[in-house]
C-alpha cells in the first residue's frame, strides 16, 4: 500500500507488542515514528521503514520534538510485569506514570488527534466476579497494576481537561511471536517455550490451577488499529482487550509439552478473564486466533 502523509508515533515500538503494531501501521501506509530507549526493546524488532528515535519517555524535552505533526500516538512504552515493580517501585513509577504523563503533555501541546494507551488487566487485581467488566472498581495488588491504572486516570483527565482524545485498552496476557522470554518473570507461555528450548523442566507456580485470559498479539494489534479510527470512543474510556476465555497454567504446560516441576508461589492474581462485550460494541473487535492455534504457531517457530 502506498505511503500516506499521516504521521503516527509508537512509543515502545522496539518491544514485543509495539514492533508488531509498527509493522501493521507501515503496511497500512502510515508514516511511523518509533520512540524507544532499548532497555526492554530490541533494535532488530524495529521495522526498517520506521523512523527511530532512541529516547526515554522520562525526558519530556527529548521526546517532545518527535511529536510535531503527529496525528495519532500509541503509547506502549513501559517497564512491564509485576515482580520487577515490587523490587523497584520508584523506577517503574517514573517510567510507567511520569513517562505516561510526559507522552500526554507532548501530545496535547502539538494537537495530536488521539492517544491510544496500553493499559493492563493487572488494574483489576483479585476480583470475586468473572468475567471482568470495565465497570468493576480497580483493585491493583502490585505497584505495576497501580501504575498502569494511574495511566488510565491520566488519560481520562487529559480528555476532560484538555479535550485530547484518549482511550485505554486493557490488555490481557498477550503472547505471540517476538515474546520477551528474558528474566525470571516473563509471561508463562514465553517462559515455558524458553525452558523447553533449553531442555529444562517447565516451572509451574504454585499448583498450575491458576488461569489466564491469553490474547494473541495479532488480535491486540488489530484492536489498536480499530481504536485509532472508531468514532464511538476518545474521551478517556477503558476497553478490555482479551481472549474472552481463560486457560490454566497446567493446560499451557501440556500444550508446550515436556516435564514440569512446581516452584514456590509469588504475588499474582489467581484468575483473569475478560468481558469483551464493550470491545465488540465500541470497536467492532473480537479475537480471531484460538489459544491452541497460537501456541502451535509458536512451537513451530521456536521448537521445530
Amino acid at each position: 500500500m502506498p505511503k500516506n502523509s499521516t504521521k503516527v508515533i509508537v512509543t515502545g515500538g522496539a518491544g514485543f507488542i509495539g514492533s508488531h503494531l509498527t509493522d501493521a501501521l507501515i503496511k497500512a501506509g502510515y508514516s511511523v515514528h518509533v520512540i524507544d530507549n532499548l532497555v526492554a526493546g530490541k533494535k532488530e524488532n524495529i521495522n526498517p521503514r520506521a523512523v527511530f528515535y532512541k529516547a526515554d519517555i522520562r525526558q519530556l524535552k527529548k521526546i517532545k520534538p518527535v511529536f510535531d505533526g503527529a496525528s495519532y500516538v500509541f503509547h506502549l512504552a513501559a517497564l512491564p510485569r509485576v515482580q520487577p515493580s515490587i523490587k523497584n517501585p520508584k523506577t517503574t513509577h517514573d517510567i510507567n506514570v511520569t513517562g505516561t504523563l510526559n507522552v500526554l503533555i507532548a501530545a496535547r501541546d502539538v494537537g495530536v488527534k488521539r492517544v491510544i494507551y496500553a493499559a493492563s488487566s493487572s488494574a483489576y487485581g483479585n476480583q470475586k466476579k468473572f468475567p471482568l467488566k470495565e465497570s468493576f472498581p480497580a483493585d491493583p495488588i502490585s505497584p505495576y497494576g497501580l501504575q498502569k491504572y494511574m495511566g488510565e486516570l491520566q488519560c481520562r483527565l487529559f480528555s476532560q481537561l484538555y479535550k485530547l482524545e484518549t482511550v485505554s485498552l486493557r490488555y490481557f496476557n498477550v503472547y505471540g511471536p517476538r515474546f520477551n522470554a528474558d528474566g525470571a518473570y516473563s509471561l508463562v507461555v514465553g517462559r515455558f517455550l524458553k525452558q523447553r528450548q533449553a531442555g529444562q523442566a517447565l516451572t509451574i507456580v504454585p499448583d498450575g490451577n491458576q488461569s489466564r485470559d491469553f490474547t494473541h498479539v495479532y488480535d491486540v494489534v488489530r484492536a489498536n488499529l480499530l481504536a485509532m479510527k472508531s468514532k464511538k470512543i476518545g474521551w478517556g474510556g477503558v476497553i478490555n482487550i482479551g481472549g474472552g476465555n481463560d486457560q490454566s497454567v497446567n493446560k499451557v504446560a501440556t500444550l508446550i509439552g515436556g516435564p514440569a516441576v512446581f516452584v514456590e508461589p509469588r504475588l499474582e492474581p489467581r484468575r483473569t478473564l475478560a468481558d469483551i462485550s464493550l470491545a465488540k460494541e465500541l470497536l467492532g473487535w473480537e479475537p480471531r486466533i484460538k489459544f491452541e492455534e497460537g501456541v502451535a504457531e509458536l512451537k513451530r517457530l521456536y521448537l521445530s
